[in-house]
């Protein structure tokens, strides 16, 4: 089958886009996105093209940009181009260049997106891609739903090419004499991904030369298991879980046989905000003494002598003021520490905050945040609304909910345990520095 015919057929299968919408493709002028910008125009979609200049690679970037907008040009196709301080952004964030590079490109797609009123946004994932996604999350931990690949649909992101392997995105960029330009730092392994392509997938290849289509067979095998699974907790929750009103109560005895039960008891309560950690200790707890507490940033766990009852916070998240000198502040499950600060050097744990206290104007307000809420993240001078960053740092709608700011006047000095605001950041002329921790805390 032509991989035209294969990109039509993966599109329709899996209700990515349609012939009315405004697509936005992310081009860096690579083999995989050259690829999908030619097989979008001979299908004829309504598309236009956003391209990020990170300047890492000095002139080589500068070319890139030039590549995509002169091909953009020579076919009449709308192209929004923005560059990026990436290196400075990341060492006054405090993360890697991958991921300094992922929240600003995905932050100026937001932008483009909204202000032209696009309603999709076009990656190059494929099948590779979603092959070292799986075995990234395979390292770090991930839960089932880690193991299931990169989704080709994604609210408002969509993506094309996962019906196809890097080698056959080659093959027919071959074919159709296509132009692209190579990226030198994709031959590096300093990066996780690179490792896992150059080194690591090689080897796998060697145990098995159809290692890709094995591993996509696979893929829709968790797939369907995890559909059956997810059917099967629905009705385990049935048998056991009852609600009354806002309060859930799960009989102690639906976990019997299922030791280490930690896994279920956070599928079951994740949505409350209970993380992994917290489950695993609530299953440790469960057969010992009745009374035992656990909380989550909106309920709270009690052991009972044959249920657990879960809860929602009575007034949990009322808005706490912070007065100058005070030393101490409680806000939903957590604690938070206020200190004058004797080193003004910037901090690396993201649940502690170094703030200039002569910016700050007391009291200060401790929230939860709201919609129309923004701030300027450290490292950038132009404002962002948080429920944009949130996105942007793919925080989840269980936890979004609970995110909190500390505000000062009315400005957000700090969205507590992610980002400061840059307004308030230690610079030379600092004189006095109040430092702010949080800490979790439980009954």
């Amino acid at each position: 089958m032509a991989v035209l015919e294969q990109f039509l057929r993966h599109i329709e299968q899996t209700h990515l886009c349609s012939k009315e919408d405004k697509i936005l493709l992310a081009v860096s002028g690579g083999l995989d996105s050259m690829v999908m910008l030619e097989l979008f125009k001979q299908a004829g979609y309504s598309i236009s093209v956003a391209h990020c200049n990170f300047q890492l690679r000095g002139e080589e970037s500068d070319a890139d940009e030039k590549f995509v907008k002169d091909v953009c040009s020579g076919s009449e196709i709308p192209f929004h181009a923005r560059r990026f301080e990436t290196e400075k952004y990341a060492s006054e964030n405090r993360l890697s260049i991958q991921m300094a590079a992922r929240e600003l490109r995905y932050a100026w797609f937001h932008e483009v997106m909204e202000f032209h009123e696009y309603n999709k946004l076009a990656t190059a994932h494929h099948v590779n891609d979603s092959i070292e996604t799986v075995l990234m999350n395979w390292i770090h931990g991930d839960s089932l739903e880690g193991f299931t690949g990169i989704p080709a649909n994604n609210d408002k992101i969509i993506r094309p090419l996962l019906f196809a392997t890097r080698n056959e995105i080659e093959s027919y960029a071959k074919e159709n004499k296509l132009k692209w330009r190579e990226d030198s730092s994709n031959q590096a392994d300093n990066y996780q991904r690179n490792f896992l392509r150059h080194q690591v997938i090689p080897k796998l290849k060697e145990l098995n030369p159809s290692f890709e289509s094995t591993f996509q067979r696979g893929l829709r095998k968790i797939q369907s298991e995890l559909s059956f699974l997810e059917k099967a907790f629905v009705e385990w929750k049935l048998q056991f879980v009852k609600m009354a009103g806002e309060t859930m109560s799960i009989e102690k005895k639906a976990f019997e046989g299922l030791r280490p039960s930690a896994s279920i008891i956070h599928r079951l309560l994740v949505e409350y905000g209970f993380s992994f950690d917290v489950c695993e200790e609530i299953g440790k707890a469960m057969y010992g003494q009745s009374g035992k507490k656990f909380l989550s940033p909106s309920h709270e766990l009690i052991i009972d002598r044959t249920q657990l009852i879960v809860t929602p916070h009575q007034d949990f998240w009322k808005e706490t003021l912070i007065k100058a000198g005070q030393d101490q502040s409680f806000l939903g499950p957590w604690s938070m520490d206020i200190e004058k600060s004797e080193s003004l050097v910037p901090l690396t744990d993201s649940d502690v905050a170094l703030l200039d206290a002569d910016k700050l104007k007391f009291p200060l307000r401790w929230r939860i945040w709201k919609e129309g809420d923004y701030f300027y993240p450290l490292g950038m001078d132009h404002k962002k609304k948080i429920s944009d960053f949130l996105i942007d740092m793919k925080v989840s709608l269980a936890d979004k909910k609970f995110v909190t700011v500390l505000e000062s006047e009315g400005q957000i000095a700090w969205v507590v345990g992610y980002r400061l605001d840059n307004r308030f950041k230690i610079t030379r002329e600092t004189v006095r520095g109040l430092t702010f921790s949080i800490r979790p805390y439980f009954v």
